[in-house]
């Protein structure tokens, strides 16, 4: 990641063409205020998650339960624990590449509709039970065919996990492989299951050598039909990722998005700071970000937490959401997310309750459904607790 906006992190002044840091957008690195949320009640609080990947937080031990019951003979080990530990130092690679691998088991067991459904309850499960109230979960059907499943067959199973589960709102994705060629057929799957359950669409997959318009078909499609989709970019490949997947493509939102800060330049003496154009158009835009800050160190599109631009584009005012990613990989939950960005960036409740607020307006649910959770849920729980 370049150094050239490191000074920011510090709290710096901001320069033309951008507001100024601190204050609205967040305490400054190094201060400590007073009501700084600790863990226990960041997990109290509601949330809401939009980057999630279903077949990337299997529970472990329902990991090595599938691989027995249906004959899967790859993993590294049955011992659930030492199973996880496995795939979290998998994780801590330094290449998305070399990330990536470690699915080949979660998606390995996951190939029918028993396996699918129980899955994504368990999900809905563990999101519920981490506080989170509405989330958007992502999965490519396409991987799940491998034992005679159907594409239909695919999201109707994982749909029935999803619903079988009160007390959480979950949106389905439904996700393209980047590298492979089948993104209008799952445009087209994610149309025709859009008002049962799937919300929007995706593409993801290795970023280096397979740009989103290479599947440009697949988003004017659902540009016609008024639907939404999101896009990976920006996470391991730069600028000209996110140029692509916003100017050309028509997305909604970026998945990651982290390599927006290359377009970020901060003076290393005065601290002034310039957004380039395709910055300044994010901002402007208001163009959602969906930021996973484990999962972007362990990929090394960050250093550290502490070095993650979530915390400058936060004070930015770009709208930033904060996200898992992959919870059974980087061993994180939403909770754990919040708080190692809480301690890193000094967020306060207001920076949590507006992090939230720009995740609810910016989630692919219908509008009514946003109000109802924005006014109902989330903006009573921090009147009444945040303050307090």
């Amino acid at each position: 990641m370049p150094r050239r906006w490191q000074a920011l992190r510090r709290g710096t002044a901001v320069g033309a063409g951008t507001a100024k840091g601190g204050g609205h957008g967040g305490a400054s690195v190094g201060a400590v205020p007073s009501d700084l949320p600790t863990p226990a009640e960041i997990l109290a609080a509601p949330k809401v998650l939009l980057h999630d990947h279903l077949d990337g937080g299997v529970r472990p031990e329902t990991v090595v339960d599938l691989a027995r019951l249906h004959g899967y003979a790859e993993l590294p080990t049955t011992d659930p624990e030492i199973l996880a530990q496995w795939f979290t130092e998998q994780a801590w690679s330094g290449s998305l590449e070399r990330y990536l691998e470690p699915f080949s088991h979660t998606v390995g067991v996951m190939q029918t509709a028993d396996a699918l459904e129980r899955v994504a309850a368990e999900c809905a499960e563990d999101l519920r039970a981490d506080g989170v109230v509405l989330a958007e979960v992502r999965f490519a059907p396409e991987l799940h065919t491998e034992q005679g499943l159907e594409l239909d067959d695919v999201v109707a199973a994982v749909l029935r996990g999803f619903a079988a589960v009160g007390g959480i709102r979950v949106g389905t994705l439904v996700t393209a492989m980047r590298h492979a060629a089948r993104s209008v057929e799952i445009a087209e799957l994610a149309l025709r299951w859009r008002d049962r359950g799937v919300v929007g669409f995706d593409i993801a997959g290795a970023e280096a050598g397979h740009p989103p318009t290479r599947h440009l078909d697949a988003f004017q499609l659902l540009h016609r039909e008024n639907a939404h989709f999101t896009i990976h970019a920006g996470e391991a490949f730069g600028l000209p990722s996110i140029w692509e997947a916003l100017q050309w493509c028509g997305a909604d939102r970026l998945g990651h998005g982290v390599r927006i800060v290359d377009d970020v330049t901060a003076d290393p003496v005065t601290g002034e700071v310039r957004l380039g154009r395709l910055a300044a158009y994010v901002r402007d835009t208001r163009v959602p970000l969906e930021m996973c800050p484990t999962s972007n160190v362990q990929t090394g599109a960050a250093a550290s937490i502490a070095e993650h631009p979530v915390g400058l584009l936060r004070r930015l005012r770009f709208r930033v959401t904060v996200n898992t990613d992959n919870r059974l990989m980087s061993g994180v939950s939403l909770s754990s997310e919040f708080a190692a960005c809480a301690q890193a960036f000094a967020w306060t409740w207001e920076d949590l309750r507006r992090l939230t607020l720009n995740a609810v307006k910016s989630t692919f649910c219908d509008f009514e459904e946003r109000v109802r959770i924005m006014n109902d849920v989330i903006k009573p729980w921090y009147a009444d607790h945040a303050a307090a």
